[in-house]
């Protein structure tokens, strides 16, 4: 009697080529699973590094022009709580060196103990390949796109480009400005104070809320007036905030010319 194969006869079995193509099914599973995890490179880690140039380095640009966003910090939309959490933003140039070879002056951190009722706001963007005049979140404004060219620091008894003026913060100057009807000895006060240090603007803005605004780049304080205590305080902790994506490229050399003493 001859003996039959391993199985019984009737019984459901795999051929061959039907084993080949489970097994090849089993594989794509477990690719397709790898990938879902992560599974980018060898190891499981994903590659995110970026890619170097030919020779390794990365060239800088002299401040003309705008460019790719450079730094870390809150996204567009996401309201820092204080002025210590507000880092550069994604979206904002920070790799703009000063013009005519200059160095930068050095920043300092934003205060952890700012002035009572300081506002800060998100950060955007600081293109200036936009077309002007900008119509700002903020009145005055306290960041944002702006002019190619900056406000030179100092004061002035008219009113300044606002474009001109966000351009300064973005260099890290403070931007005191104040009621057009302010009275005469409250705005010799400004005067001194934009006299006296090299990142400060001071102009006067029609229809101000407040007698007497102090912004920064992305940081805002309402006060009561030139002698409002708070205002030297604002002045000495944000100028050259790092906050402010291109602080230390300096207030001068731009457009405009402060006015050194009264008329």
């Amino acid at each position: 009697m001859k003996l039959g194969s391993s199985r019984c006869d009737g019984s459901p079995g795999l051929s061959e080529s039907h084993r080949a193509i489970l097994v090849a099914l089993c594989v794509l599973a477990s690719l397709a699973l790898f990938t879902a995890c992560g599974g980018n490179t060898p190891n499981g880690e994903q590659n995110d590094e970026p890619e170097e140039t030919g020779d390794g380095t990365m060239a800088v640009p002299e401040e003309t022009t705008g460019g790719e966003a450079a730094g870390e910090g809150t996204t567009s939309g996401e309201v820092a709580l204080t002025p210590a959490e507000a880092t550069v933003g994604p979206n904002e140039n920070a790799s703009m060196l000063p013009a005519g070879g200059k160095e930068k002056d050095r920043s300092q951190d934003p205060p952890e103990t700012p002035p009572e009722g300081v506002r800060t706001y998100p950060a955007t963007s600081n293109s200036t390949d936009v077309e002007l005049p900008i119509s700002y979140e903020q009145d005055p404004p306290t960041n944002g796109d702006h002019a190619t060219y900056w406000q030179n620091c100092g004061f002035y008894s008219s009113p300044v480009e606002n474009e001109a003026a966000v351009h300064s913060m973005d260099h890290g100057a403070v931007w005191i400005t104040y009621r057009p009807d302010l009275p005469a000895d409250q705005v010799e006060i400004l005067r001194g104070l934009a006299q006296e240090d090299e990142y400060v603007l001071v102009s006067p803005y029609p229809n101000l809320y407040a007698p007497v605004v102090a912004t920064a780049w992305r940081n805002q304080l309402d006060l009561t007036g030139a002698d409002d205590p708070r205002l030297r305080q604002f002045v000495d902790q944000f100028r050259l905030s790092a906050t402010a994506p291109l602080s230390g490229n300096g207030c001068t050399d731009g457009r405009g010319e402060p006015e050194a003493s009264a008329a």
